[in-house]
């Protein structure tokens, strides 16, 4: 934007805060190569807060009961740094390692497809009557798992009323069921960073209910 009054209305309707964790420059001195904790120290030195802008806090000593309390706010979850890392621009390393605080539920196996090497496994749920097509997932598929799907039998159709369009996919008759980590659901009810975990052979296909 560039119309000072439509900048105006835009910041009424969606107010922005700036959330500043670390600090690299002080004035024109680079300070990359001090300890984090002396970064944030002068960062809460020089900077000070407003409404369009706050300063990050961090958590000493008592890390496992504050990713527990992300998870249970239902927070994506926190990030982790070593108190003396140094900052190296572009570059990612262990000093900071991010902790998820992953979701977790049980779908239908519907059917599965090839994407180069990888294989997709095309998951559902029962809804009203109805299996409603809940997405794809790529990361986690085992061989054990894809050959336990592969000899699974062969549906002629999908078990869904409308889904995506999948080019070669095999479809199977619903009666596996894998179980599902995720970060969050999407506002179109999709699976946001699906993994894969695994079929499990303890539960039935009519349990996986859409919530």
């Amino acid at each position: 934007m560039s119309d000072k009054f439509k900048i105006e209305t835009a910041a009424r309707k969606y107010p922005i805060c700036f959330t500043a964790y670390d600090l690299l420059y002080a004035g024109n001195t680079a300070i990359l190569n001090k300890p984090l904790i002396v970064r944030v120290e002068m960062l809460f030195g020089l900077v000070s807060e407003s409404p369009l802008l706050v300063l990050s806090q961090h958590i000493e000593e008592t890390g496992t009961a504050f990713f527990a309390a992300a998870k249970e706010l239902g927070l994506e979850g926190i990030v982790a740094k070593r108190k003396d890392s140094k900052y190296f621009p572009g570059k990612r390393t262990k000093n900071w390692v991010k902790m998820k605080a992953l979701l977790d539920d049980d779908f239908i196996v519907c059917g599965y497809y090839m994407k180069g090497n990888l294989s997709s496994v095309i998951i559902g749920s029962w809804s009203d009557g109805t299996v409603v097509y809940q997405g794809h997932v790529v990361l986690g598929v085992s061989r054990q798992d894809f050959r336990i799907m592969s000899e699974s039998p062969r549906a002629e159709k999908s078990a869904f009323q409308s889904f995506p369009d999948f080019d070669d996919a095999v479809w199977l008759e619903p009666r596996l069921v894998c179980t599902v980590k995720y970060m969050e659901r999407t506002r179109n009810g999709g699976l946001r960073q699906p993994v894969f975990k695994g079929i499990r052979d303890d539960k039935s296909p009519e349990e996986c209910v859409l919530r």
